[in-house]
């Protein structure tokens, strides 16, 4: 299966265009948008060349806002499935520590036969 090309919208190439204007560094814009700098080169290039009718087409948008926001909410839940289970362990750390303090036998937390 052959790797797609990615599309970007105008609004996108202009506002990379816009930060190298305002003096940020190729190498610093391709990371934070994760693109080649030599595309950011091609850009800026075709932007200055004619500011007026540049990027024509439709492109296509990396990341819908539904994405974005369903990936938010996501995070979101881990994190606080995370912060739940960091509370649990450290009460079971605790648990140890005073038993190993009072030295009582290590529960296992399942109960004896009789």
């Amino acid at each position: 299966m052959g790797l797609s090309r990615r599309q970007f919208t105008k609004e996108f190439k202009l506002a990379a265009v816009r930060r190298l204007e305002q003096g940020v560094s190729i190498g610093e814009a391709a990371r934070a948008l994760e693109v080649n700098p030599n595309v950011l080169h091609r850009w800026r290039r075709e932007f200055r060349q004619g500011p007026g009718n540049v990027f024509p087409g439709n492109g296509k948008q990396r990341w819908s806002e539904g994405r974005i926001a369903e990936l938010e909410r996501k995070v979101g839940q881990q994190t606080l499935e995370i912060d739940f289970l960091k509370g649990c362990l450290q009460r079971i750390e605790e648990q140890r520590m005073l038993q190993a303090l009072t030295g009582g036998p290590r529960s296992t937390g399942r109960s004896r036969k009789k």
